[in-house]
């Protein structure tokens, strides 16, 4: 997400066959490449996704590598229904009848496999952030300010949803000390951890959605989202599936898509106790400091290399530029 895509497609593939990266490592992280949501092929997403995970547990097996800290998505277990302060224990179990797009379906499948292979012997945790943000980003924030800087962005439904944001360093810290609790018999083998920026949320372990987005919207200089109408969640839902069948006619990608609707107008926020308790998880940087640090680093760095969007078509320069770059590494380790 933040500028290391290319290396992770490579490591994806061809792990199995890379025993020099592995031989002096005792612990593997396992990041997703194929970026978040409906945009790449299909196909793509299970080999880099699923396909690849089998890759790093089999190699891990093979040179002696006994630890995985897997980085998971809290979208395998949405159903496009609200989660509203829920606990992992809380939400649908996997692996659930049906996912919300094939991204969530291929980070359950591979979860499943990582859970699967936990033992004493051979240690493993998931741990999924949940939309992920801070300096350099180049798929949440890009998309949503390219849209308002061109005066599309309006408030999705009535615009008070519930949820909650992860900093990068947050993400990372919840990653690196999950490797901690990795030691036999502990009570986080082969489960599912979500880690967020937790209590410091402007409320509990909450913000809501477009109240804070309008401020990284008026922080670039544009206008107040709320000084605008607001789209009923129904005419959007109608639209996207419009855009859903032109994109799939023509080979497109749409800015609008049923997915996109629904998250955007849920609430999706957690109770982290759990990883709290098991993983001795606390936020390293507080929401109010990363947001206001996020939004400066826009308004100096991406906002003066923009120009104004006038299509219906496509997604951000930087989340397609990162696209391409998967895309293309997928074809020369085919």
């Amino acid at each position: 997400m933040f500028g290391i895509s290319e290396y992770f497609v490579h490591m994806f593939y061809i792990f199995s066959s890379t025993r020099s990266a592995l031989i002096y490592t005792k612990l593997i992280y396992t990041f997703s490449a194929a970026a978040v949501g409906p945009f790449h092929p299909k196909p793509l997403y299970y080999k880099v996704n699923y396909e690849g995970t089998i890759n790093i547990i089999e190699s891990a097996k093979k040179h002696g590598i006994s630890k995985i800290v897997f980085s998971s998505s809290p979208s395998t277990r949405f159903t496009g229904e609200d989660v509203d302060g829920l606990t992992e224990d809380e939400m649908p179990k996997l692996p659930l009848n049906k996912y919300m797009q094939t991204y969530a379906e291929t980070k359950a499948m591979s979860e499943l496999e990582i859970s699967k292979a936990c033992s004493n012997d051979f240690m493993t945790v998931s741990v999924a952030p949940h939309q992920v943000y801070g300096p350099k980003d180049n798929l949440f924030l890009p998309n949503l300010l390219e849209a308002a800087k061109s005066g599309k962005l309006r408030v999705f439904g009535k615009g008070y949803n519930r949820i909650c944001f992860t900093h990068v360093d947050n993400y990372c810290h919840g990653l690196i000390i999950a490797e901690k609790a990795l030691y036999p018999d502990s009570p986080a083998l082969g489960k599912f951890y979500i880690v967020t920026d937790g209590k410091t949320h402007p409320t509990s372990q909450y913000l809501i959605f477009w109240k804070i987005l309008d401020e990284a919207v008026k922080g670039m200089g544009f206008t107040s989202l709320w000084d605008k109408a607001h789209l009923p969640k129904g005419l959007l839902m109608f639209v996207a599936t419009i855009c859903e069948f032109i994109g799939n006619l023509f080979g497109v990608t749409m800015k609008l898509n049923r997915f996109n609707v629904t998250v955007l107008t849920m609430h999706r926020w957690f109770d982290i106790k759990a990883a709290e308790k098991d993983l001795n998880f606390q936020p390293i940087i507080g929401f109010r400091e990363g947001w206001d640090e996020t939004i400066v680093w826009f308004k100096e760095n991406w906002l003066p290399k923009q120009a104004e969007s006038k299509s219906l078509f496509g997604i951000a320069k930087q989340s397609q530029d990162k696209i391409d770059i998967q895309d293309e590494s997928a074809k020369k380790v085919q």
